[in-house]
């Protein structure tokens, strides 16, 4: 049974006030069922980590409701930062087993409480007995993981900078970005320090935003698109969520594993993807996962990023919607942000830095690399 999307539908990612995680689930949800003529899914999937900053859970049923679908069979499903990911590969299964229409979506509202609080909320995705405990942030514990990789790998503070000021170029044109705004190599670096080395301008924003994939069976999806980009593969692997259980901290052996399955599913080398979405909330996220993915050797991403490789026209781009770094990362909608941006590129009408490409992936990370999927897209 072949799997494709046939809808996408984004919101602007950014503090969205004003505007509830049902109204930008709507948003997102009823554009990707425009796209086949409205027709009706037979179940939705909700990507979603921090409902509860708006006081809402049993969001399967509360958008099913809210987006005129009420009664269709519908739930919510997290994995931390990787929750729209893993929606995707739900909604993927359920094609498969045998549905022939589903809508997945993924919604975040982190702007809804102050700063301190999501934060702290975040940190949730870390072990409670062996890491929160002690009080580190989520950007603490991804610059353990930065300190290790710098020292080990010989990387210059120059070489990871280099990779949000590639995020922010291809941000810059992306008109669904939390931040298109250009940066240079010396604002990166000589930006405040958030946990040494991460500074400010290695991290992701805080964002809002919704972004929805309609999924459709073979004989479906010719009959509801002519361009439908099929999904050849979805894989999961997770990995111990604290970081100090695991037997290396310079490469993200989860990422590693989700991908080497999801190349085998697919039929595929990481040579012959043209574009992809690698998750990067941080700047070191970013280079451990484009290692994971097999596009650079370990320890070598953040040199080749300050080589110039990986940029628009290279083989292959690297998240030209800017990343999680310029389009921001409202977190339970990241993943299916990622799918949706891919399958757009593949149809050839993503409306910022465009690549011709004919296979498309998407990465997306839970945790510090605890839960990660990976999902492989053809035209």
């Amino acid at each position: 049974m072949r799997v494709a999307v046939v809808g996408v539908g984004m919101t602007r990612v950014g503090r969205l006030v004003g505007k509830s995680i049902r109204d930008l689930a709507a948003e997102a949800g009823l554009k990707a069922v425009e796209e086949v003529g409205w027709e009706p899914p037979e179940a939705i999937v909700v990507g979603n980590m921090l409902s509860s900053l708006s006081e809402q859970e049993n969001l399967g049923a509360l958008l099913a409701d809210y987006l005129g679908y009420r009664g269709v069979p519908a739930f919510k499903v997290e994995a931390a930062c990787g929750s729209g990911g893993a929606a995707i590969a739900v909604g993927y299964s359920l094609v498969r087993a045998g549905l022939r229409r589903v809508l997945v979506i993924g919604v975040e509202k982190l702007t809804e409480a102050p700063t301190p609080v999501t934060t702290r909320r975040l940190a949730w995705a870390s072990d409670a007995d062996y890491e929160l405990v002690h009080g580190p942030s989520f950007a603490g514990l991804n610059a353990l993981l930065m300190r290790h990789y710098m020292s080990k790998y010989g990387v210059s503070r120059e070489e990871m900078g280099s990779w949000a000021v590639l995020m922010h170029e291809n941000g810059y044109r992306n008109p669904y970005a939390h931040i298109r705004k250009r940066v240079d190599l010396q604002t990166v670096i000589n930006s405040p320090v958030i946990a040494d080395p991460i500074r400010l301008f290695d991290a992701c924003p805080i964002s809002d935003g919704a972004a929805a994939v309609y999924l459709a069976a073979e004989g479906e999806a010719r009959r509801l698109s002519d361009t439908p980009v099929w999904v050849e593969a979805v894989a999961n692997a997770t990995d111990a969520v604290d970081i100090l259980s695991r037997k290396y901290l310079d490469r993200l052996e989860a990422a590693i594993r989700s991908a080497r399955e999801a190349y085998k599913l697919a039929g595929i080398k990481p040579k012959d993807v043209d574009v992809a979405e690698v998750h990067d909330a941080y700047s070191i996220t970013g280079v451990l996962g484009v290692e994971a993915m097999g596009f650079a050797e370990i320890g070598r991403a953040a040199k080749l990023v300050h080589e110039g490789r990986f940029a628009p026209g290279d083989k292959p781009t690297i998240n030209p919607s800017g990343g999680l770094k310029s389009r921001g990362h409202p977190v339970g909608a990241t993943g299916v942000y990622q799918v949706a941006e891919v399958v757009m590129q593949l149809r050839g009408d993503f409306p910022g830095v465009r690549v011709d490409a004919e296979v498309g992936a998407a990465q997306n990370v839970g945790g510090v690399g605890s839960n990660v999927t990976t999902t492989i897209l053809r035209r």
